[in-house]
């Protein structure tokens, strides 16, 4: 692949060097910052300036380009790298900045990529648009759950069953003979449980379990000859401290054997049972058992409400360290309505679960978003950071659909109520381009209506997941490798279509700005440039569409 390298100070040496015939337009606008390498240069778009540099600033002062990237991507600074910052405004990391990422199941918190990556941004004058902060998904799940984990309390052991064998008859055993031969027989001067070889014998049973209970099984045992046996607890096998988990008894010596358990889950019948092998008998004396029930105890709801807000301060605290103010603008809250539950007023409600710890079920639905901007503002302007330059987004899926937006509205009015910062909202948009004309019209009236409803918010509106895929007439999508040059002209003439008409229907004011998905092809024709089989980006018609809808063409 043909590298490029420009900077300010060897831009017309480099542009010679090239053997491109490329213009010689400041293509690394990051001050003296080199990326490399660069996409390749092929005809017919060999011309073409970075992306970023077609937007009308004065006319359009809040619109910005992003392109999603992942962290390790970014600081391989590599070709996606170069890439990004070269075209770009700003540069999204998605999950790879979330606390799912960043912080284990004990609460350590691993910022080193994400500091890395901040220093190189701030170096080159790029900007970061923010993770968001809290989500249901890509969150420290460990975590929470260890933080809102029952506590640990002081119990006492509770005596149980106790079987004597001195006490019975000498004679067959009445207990649980599962294989082979027991009974009660003279020895050492007093009635024993004689448990023949090749056995499986229950000595005691009879009593109830609960697998969250230890169990403490004692029995005296005394063997003529040194030997092993297995045991089993309430269908779990016990592991000794002899060869291969086996359980090793000395001969002729009574001895003392504790055995310490729990039961499977779902086993409600306790017993202790003694396996021997072949040619291997043991005697059993007494046996007593006894327990200390669970030593846990829920943690009570303000507990558990303490903790959440203690996990949130911390995480927020760490990532606002981290930043230093250097990231201004934040996904506050990601995908956090239900499509599937509708509340009594006839807004789709939060999202909830009892399998996993989601904010809003500790902190409440209403206080879910003053509770997190509180937080992330605080400690944002903590370390530094400017508040008057701060921005908050609420990021969420499906808003074309017009009850979605509408459950989307009601929640940031409550949250906005009761002391939110929420300055704009970040759509995620799932688009594509149809070859049938109807289904394509049914498009573009879904688009005009979104980008309606999203203006009269009021809110700075960023789209972001902007990828459009590629479907024929029968409504099959055209893979990126069986694309025709005729049908990526259509795609990239819809991308421009759908840009003209975010920067005609959101007022100037309030344009944040338009983040693509991926820069490069996928399986689908998505990129600004295809995937050579070199592996070099090439330039696309879409690139140039880019180009010319962002400067008013």
């Amino acid at each position: 692949m043909t590298k490029i390298f420009k900077t300010m100070r060897s831009l017309s040496v480099l542009c010679l060097l090239s053997g491109l015939l490329v213009a010689c337009a400041d293509y690394n606008v990051t001050d003296d910052f080199t990326a490399e390498p660069d996409p390749t240069y092929v005809e017919p778009y060999k011309d073409l300036a970075p992306v970023k540099t077609y937007i009308n600033r004065i006319e359009y002062p809040n619109l910005s380009l992003g392109a999603t990237l992942k962290v390790a991507d970014f600081n391989k600074q590599e070709l996606a790298h170069a890439a990004a910052v070269t075209n770009f405004d700003n540069i999204a990391f998605g999950a790879s900045l979330m606390s799912g990422t960043i912080v284990n199941g004990k609460g350590v918190m691993n910022f080193i990529d994400m500091k890395d990556l901040l220093d190189h941004v701030q170096e080159i004058g790029g900007e970061v648009f923010g993770s968001p902060i809290v989500a249901n998904a890509n969150q420290a799940d460990d975590w929470l759950a260890m933080l809102t984990a029952p506590i640990e309390i002081p119990v006492d052991y509770v005596e149980g069953k106790t079987v004597n064998f001195n006490e019975m008859p000498v004679g067959a055993y009445t207990g649980t003979i599962e294989k082979g031969k027991a009974s009660i027989v003279k020895y050492d001067n007093q009635n024993v449980l004689q448990i023949s070889a090749s056995s499986s014998v229950c000595i005691i049973e009879g009593f109830e379990v609960n697998h969250l209970a230890k169990y403490t099984t004692t029995f005296y045992a005394r063997a003529d000859k040194d030997i092993t046996f297995d045991v089993n607890f309430s269908g779990n096998p016990v592991v000794g401290t002899g060869t291969n988990g086996k359980w090793p008894l000395k001969k002729d010596k009574w001895t003392k054997i504790v055995v310490e358990a729990q039961s499977p889950e779902g086993v409600t019948d306790g017993f202790l049972r003694i396996e021997t092998a072949r040619g291997i008998t043991i005697n059993i004396q007494k046996v007593q058992v006894g327990y200390y029930p669970d030593n846990h105890r829920p943690q009570t709801d303000q507990e558990v409400k303490d903790t959440i807000n203690y996990a949130l301060n911390t995480w927020c605290d760490g990532l606002m360290k981290i930043n230093e103010g250097r990231i201004k603008s934040f996904d506050l809250i990601d995908e956090a309505i239900d499509s599937k539950s509708t509340l009594d007023n006839g807004m789709y409600d939060l999202k909830h679960s009892t399998e996993k710890v989601f904010w809003q079920d500790i902190l409440g639905s209403e206080n879910y978003g003053p509770a997190v901007s509180k937080s992330a503002s605080s400690a944002y302007t903590n370390y530094g950071g400017n508040p008057e330059l701060l921005k908050f987004f609420i990021s969420e899926t499906g808003l074309e659909n017009p009850k979605m937006m509408e459950s989307l509205n009601y929640w940031i009015g409550i949250w906005t109520n009761n002391g939110a910062k929420i300055d704009g909202i970040n759509a995620k948009v799932n688009l594509s381009y149809s070859e049938d004309e109807a289904t394509l019209e049914a498009y573009k009236a879904t688009l005009k209506k979104l980008l309606e409803n999203l203006a009269q918010t009021g809110k700075l509106i960023r789209l972001s997941n902007f990828d459009i895929k590629y479907q024929d007439a029968t409504g099959a999508y055209v893979a990126a490798d069986k694309i025709t040059t005729a049908q990526r002209q259509k795609l990239a003439d819809y991308y421009a279509y759908v840009i003209n008409r975010y920067m005609s229907i959101i007022p100037n004011d309030k344009q944040a700005g338009i983040c693509k998905g991926n820069m490069a092809d996928t399986g689908d024709p998505v990129g600004l440039w295809s995937v050579s089989k070199s592996k070099d980006w090439v330039r696309t018609a879409t690139y140039k569409a880019f180009c010319d809808a962002l400067s008013g063409q």
